[in-house]
């Protein structure tokens, strides 16, 4: 039967089925079975298309969204999907074709293949680390990011970038760095006026504002000069902060401490006598004491005190020659006139004829300017009683205290002897025979000077020459 189906449509054979017979239908067969009527149909068979050259429309018209199709027909230009028409498909300008680039209308009345225009992006930017961006059209074709930084950092690198025709983002990632300097205020300079007594004043301040103009971070601040609660000394001091932020960048300031001294107008010491101070001698609240040589007393104030005024109170003493009160009941009353005042060179001899006296005499004569320099008093013993004679320069002295001295001394009448006794009344050296009064100088010089003499020593080292 499948001998006489024709080409033209949907042809249909109606079989007579008895009840007792069973239809057989075999898959593949082209029939199958209509259960309602008990009738076959035959299927169709496509037939091929003949192929028509001719025809405007053999394939469906080409349309890319977003782009366009560029065909060459056999037939001419108003045959754009005519059999053998050949597209080349490109997509505008943003978009990416995805696909074939050409295709062509095939006798199966299809293109050869597929494509479609896909948007063009450029991936996400990151974020720069204290800093941000913002874009014309987001991450789309020749959207331009600009970069900024945050306040307190400087962009280093490129400031835009453009997203390109490959995908890609022009330029390179930019950095914000932290440049600038750390903000810092030192407090004011001061001045203050030194203590009584001292050269030196304590000064204390505030630590300096410091604030950093990127993340806040200051990571040290160092002080070169002293610590605020310091003791100054006069003048003009400068203290200097540095400021470091985490970049490293440094700022410093500074401010001038200044100290000042009220001072006195400098005194002089006393003709034949010194000056012993405290402090510097001529400061505020500085106490200047009057002392006299040896052979001297003082008369009047003892010390002056400087005042905030910067005038000394009171009025200075003067020195006058020592009286020696040679009326006395004993020797030690005569003595102890001179207890811490003048050191005494007792000489003895036998009889004012003796040779080694007057050799003695004759050469201490000649050098009062050294003994006075070493406060030297000179007491003699000469001759025998009931004449003998005991003077202090010009005075004389009784025969009971000539007495007494030759016993508290040990002093004998038989022959020339002489003691040293220093300031304390110690006996501190003993002659038998005349010595220079270079030798007595140089002995009191290495042994007995106090240091405050030493000092006036070295002041008046050429003052008898």
């Amino acid at each position: 039967m499948a001998s006489q189906l024709t080409q033209r449509g949907a042809l249909s054979l109606l079989f007579f089925l008895t009840p007792a017979v069973t239809p057989t239908w075999y898959a593949g067969s082209g029939y199958y079975p209509d259960e309602s009527y008990n009738e076959v149909y035959a299927e169709e068979v496509p037939r091929a298309p003949a192929l028509d050259y001719r025809v405007p429309r053999w394939c469906y018209t080409l349309n890319i969204q977003d782009g366009e199709a560029t065909c060459y027909s056999p037939r001419g230009g108003n045959y754009h999907s005519s059999l053998g028409t050949r597209c080349e498909l490109s997509c505008d300008r943003g978009f990416r074709l995805i696909g074939r680039r050409s295709v062509q209308c095939l006798p199966s009345r299809r293109w050869s293949g597929t494509a479609y225009c896909r948007q063009m992006r450029c991936h996400a930017l990151p974020f720069i680390t204290s800093g941000t961006y913002t874009c014309t059209n987001g991450v789309l074709l020749d959207s331009r990011c600009d970069y900024s930084c945050s306040s307190g950092y400087h962009l280093e690198g490129d400031r835009s970038r453009i997203c390109m025709e490959d995908g890609r983002w022009s330029g390179g990632e930019p950095v914000c760095v932290d440049i600038d300097p750390p903000k810092i205020r030192c407090p004011h300079s001061r001045e203050k006026m030194a203590e009584p007594e001292k050269l030196t004043a304590r000064v204390y301040w505030d630590p300096p504002l410091v604030k950093d103009s990127a993340d806040g971070t200051i990571t040290r601040v160092t002080l070169r000069g002293p610590e605020p609660g310091s003791h100054f000394p006069e003048g003009e001091h400068v203290i200097r902060y540095t400021a470091y932020d985490r970049a490293y960048n440094r700022a410093s300031c500074k401010f001038i401490v200044k100290v000042q001294v009220r001072r006195c107008p400098s005194l002089k010491p006393p003709q034949h006598g010194y000056l012993t101070c405290t402090s510097a001698g001529d400061n505020y609240g500085a106490t200047c004491e009057y002392h006299c040589d040896g052979g001297y007393d003082r008369q009047g104030t003892p010390s002056r005190v400087c005042q905030s005024s910067r005038q000394w109170s009171g009025s200075p003493p003067i020195c006058t020659p020592m009286k020696i009160n040679v009326n006395v009941n004993s020797a030690a009353g005569l003595l102890d006139q001179f207890y811490e005042k003048q050191r005494l060179l007792i000489i003895s001899a036998p009889d004012p004829s003796n040779r080694y006296y007057k050799m003695q005499i004759s050469m201490l004569q000649q050098s009062t300017c050294g003994l006075d320099l070493r406060h030297v008093t000179i007491i003699e013993l000469v001759g025998q009683p009931p004449q003998e004679v005991g003077r202090i320069r010009e005075q004389q002295l009784s025969a009971n205290i000539i007495e007494e001295l030759r016993q508290f001394q040990r002093l004998t009448r038989s022959y020339f002897n002489m003691v040293l006794i220093d300031k304390q009344g110690i006996d501190r050296d003993r002659y038998m025979e005349p010595v220079t009064p270079e030798e007595i100088f140089t002995f009191i010089d290495d042994y007995l000077l106090s240091n405050q003499e030493l000092t006036q020593r070295r002041e008046q080292r050429d003052i008898c020459e």
